[in-house]
C-alpha cells in the first residue's frame, strides 16, 4: 500500500457549505485541512445573492460564525417584490409573505468578501486541530485504492488520504463527477446565472429606494421582456451596489438560441428600472454560474465510500419560481456532514458518515424542502406537453384574462404562498405567459425613460481579471450541429462576436463548406454551460488560474 499523507478530513472547497463542515468539524476536534481552488476564497464564488437564515434549520450561518451578519453581508432584505411585465406595462406583487416564511433573516451578498471573510475564521479553527486552509489547489479528483474512495488527488500536491472527503467545490465539481453521483447530461435540470455588479453610492440607495441604511430590497422580475425564455430577472441592493442579474432554464435558452448577455440587458434597459439606475450607470463586474435544480438534481443519496456531496455538489439548490435559496441549504448539509461524521467517529466506525449524513438530510426536512412532494405531484403533471399547451392557450384566452382581472388580490396571496410556489412546473406558463396576462390586465404604464447603456460585450470581458494557464477545456466535436449551441448559450460569447470562448465560422474543406466552432478558453469564466450545452472535455484550471471574481 501507497503511504501518502493523511488528514482525518479533507474539505474542498470554502464556500459556505465548506466552510461549514470545516468549522463544525473542528469544534469536534477533528483534524481538518480545507483546499480552496481560487487565490483567495470567494475569488471563483458567484451568487445572486440572498443568503437565508430559516427558522426550521437546523444550522445558520451565523449560528456557526456569530459576527457573520455584522462583518461579511451587505444589507438585510426587508421588503420583496415580483414585477410582472408585459411591453412598458408592470403590475408588481408584495413578495414579502413568500420570503419571510420559516426565515428568521435574509441578507444580500457579494461572495468575494463574504467567502474571505469566512476562510479567515476556517484556517483560524481548524489550525487548532492540526490542519488549516491551503489556497490555490486545483483538487482533480479522487484517491482509490482497491476500488474504494479514500482521498483526493490535486495538481499541486501529493496525493491526501482522508477519513472523511467533503465535496464543497461548487455546481462543476469535479469529485462529485468522479465518483459517479452527478452528471452533466439533462439541460433541463440546470439553470444558467448572469449577474451585473452596479456601483451606487450608499446614500444614492437609500434615496432611490427610500429606504434606510440598515434596509434591503429584493426585487424579481418575469414577463415578455426576455424573448420567451423561461426565467426572470433578479435586482439586490448592497452597501454601496446593485446585484442585476437574470436566471433561465438552460433547456430554453438553448432552445431558443437565446444569448444571456442580451437578455440582462433587456432587464437593465427596462423603463422600470430607471428610476433606481438612472442615469450613472457604471458596471463592476460581470459574472455567471450554473444552478442546480433540485426539483430534479438535489441527490437524495449524496454519498459513496468516504466522499460526502454538500451545497451545488450535491445539487442543493431550492428554484422554485421566486423562491430562490442555495447557500443556506449548503450550510446545514456541511455542517450536517460534519455532524455525521463525529457521530460515525464516535461510534468507532467513521466510514459511516456518509449513511449518517443521508439520514439527517432527510430527517431534518431538508431533502423536502429540495425536492418538494408537490412539485412531483402536480409539477411534473403541467410539464406534459398537452396540459402545458392547454394551460398556456387558456391564460392568454378571453376566458382567462376574464379570471385574472376578477381575481385582483388573490393573485398576490397565490404567489405568497409557499406550498403553491412548491408545485410550479418548469414551463413557459409561470414565467412567461401568466405574468405577461397579469401586465397586461392589470398593470399600469411606466413612463420613465431609461438611458442606461450596458457595456459591449467585449467590455464586461476586458474589466475581468485573468490568469490563464493551461487551455481547461478540449472540444471533442468540432461541428456546429454538435457544440454550435455554446455560441450563443456560453455567457461570454455571441453570434457575429469574435473574442469570446466559443465562435462559429465557415471553413473550406476539401471543396465544400463546413459550419464548425472554434474554441478559445481565455476569457472563460468557468461556469460550465458550455459542459452541457456542447461535446466538450470540461475541466477547471489549475489552482489560482482562470478568472478571479473582485465581487462574486
Amino acid at each position: 500500500m501507497t503511504e501518502h499523507e493523511h488528514y482525518e478530513a479533507v474539505v474542498v472547497g470554502c464556500g459556505p457549505g465548506g466552510a461549514a463542515a470545516a468549522v463544525t468539524l473542528a469544534r469536534n476536534g477533528v483534524e481538518t485541512l480545507v483546499l480552496e481552488r481560487g487565490v483567495d476564497a470567494g475569488s471563483k464564488n458567484v451568487s445572486g445573492g440572498l443568503i437565508y437564515a430559516e427558522e426550521s434549520a437546523p444550522y445558520t450561518i451565523d449560528g456557526l460564525f456569530p459576527e457573520f451578519r455584522e462583518e461579511a453581508t451587505e444589507r438585510p432584505v426587508t421588503e420583496n417584490f415580483i414585477h410582472n411585465i408585459a411591453g412598458d406595462r408592470v403590475k408588481t406583487f408584495d413578495l414579502g409573505g413568500l420570503h419571510h416564511h420559516d426565515t428568521a433573516w435574509a441578507d444580500s451578498v457579494l461572495r468575494r468578501p463574504m467567502d474571505s471573510w469566512l476562510a479567515q475564521r476556517v484556517h483560524e479553527r481548524t489550525r487548532e486541530t492540526g490542519g488549516g486552509l491551503l489556497t490555490d489547489v486545483h483538487v482533480t479528483g479522487l484517491l482509490r485504492e482497491k476500488g474504494e474512495i479514500v482521498g483526493v488527488t490535486s495538481e499541486e500536491l501529493d496525493p491526501i488520504e482522508a477519513d472523511i472527503v467533503v465535496a464543497a467545490d461548487g455546481v462543476n465539481s469535479e469529485l462529485a463527477r468522479d465518483a459517479g453521483l452527478m452528471d452533466w447530461e439533462d439541460p433541463d435540470e440546470w439553470f444558467q446565472g448572469v449577474k451585473a455588479v452596479a456601483e451606487m453610492d450608499p446614500d444614492t440607495i437609500d434615496e432611490r429606494f427610500d429606504i434606510d441604511d440598515d434596509e434591503g430590497e429584493a426585487h424579481l422580475f418575469s414577463g415578455d421582456l426576455f424573448d420567451g425564455v423561461r426565467g426572470g430577472g433578479f435586482l439586490y441592493t448592497n452597501e454601496a451596489s446593485l446585484s442585476i442579474g437574470t436566471v433561465f432554464h438552460l433547456d430554453s435558452l438553448a432552445e431558443e438560441r437565446a444569448e444571456p448577455q442580451e437578455l440582462l440587458d433587456s432587464l437593465l434597459t427596462h423603463p422600470l428600472l430607471a428610476q433606481w439606475l438612472g442615469d450613472d450607470y457604471h458596471e463592476l463586474e460581470y459574472s455567471a454560474k450554473l444552478v442546480p435544480d433540485s426539483k430534479k438534481v438535489a441527490h437524495p443519496s449524496p454519498h459513496e465510500d468516504r466522499l460526502v456531496l454538500v451545497g451545488d455538489a450535491a445539487g442543493q439548490m431550492q428554484a422554485q419560481g421566486p423562491i430562490i435559496k442555495g447557500m443556506n441549504h449548503a450550510v446545514t448539509a456541511g455542517a450536517l456532514a460534519a455532524e455525521a461524521f463525529a457521530d460515525a467517529r464516535s461510534r468507532g466506525d467513521p466510514h459511516r458518515a456518509g449513511k449518517f449524513y443521508e439520514k439527517k438530510l432527510h430527517d431534518e426536512g431538508v431533502m423536502d424542502k429540495l425536492r418538494p412532494t408537490g412539485y412531483d405531484v402536480f409539477g411534473r403533471a403541467g410539464e406534459v406537453g398537452a396540459v402545458d399547451d392547454l394551460t398556456n392557450s387558456v391564460a392568454e384566452s378571453a376566458v382567462g384574462r376574464f379570471g385574472i382581472r376578477a381575481a385582483g388580490g388573490l393573485l398576490e396571496k397565490a404567489y405568497n404562498s409557499p406550498t403553491l410556489v412548491s408545485m410550479i412546473p418548469d414551463t413557459k406558463l409561470p414565467y412567461v405567459t401568466l405574468p405577461t396576462v397579469i401586465a397586461e390586465e392589470l398593470g399600469d404604464p411606466v413612463t420613465d425613460v431609461n438611458k442606461v447603456e450596458p457595456p459591449e460585450l467585449d467590455e464586461r470581458i476586458g474589466d475581468l481579471t485573468y490568469d490563464v494557464g493551461e487551455p481547461h477545456i478540449k472540444l471533442l466535436d468540432k461541428s456546429f450541429e454538435a457544440s454550435g449551441t455554446a455560441v450563443t448559450a456560453c455567457p461570454v460569447s455571441a453570434k457575429d462576436f469574435g473574442g469570446g470562448c466559443y465562435r462559429d465560422e465557415m471553413v473550406q474543406t476539401n471543396g465544400h463548406e463546413e459550419h464548425l466552432v472554434s474554441l478559445d478558453t481565455q476569457p472563460c469564466v468557468e461556469c460550465g454551460t458550455c459542459a452541457i450545452v456542447a461535446e466538450t472535455e470540461w475541466e477547471h484550471p489549475a489552482g489560482g488560474k482562470g478568472v478571479e471574481f473582485k465581487q462574486g
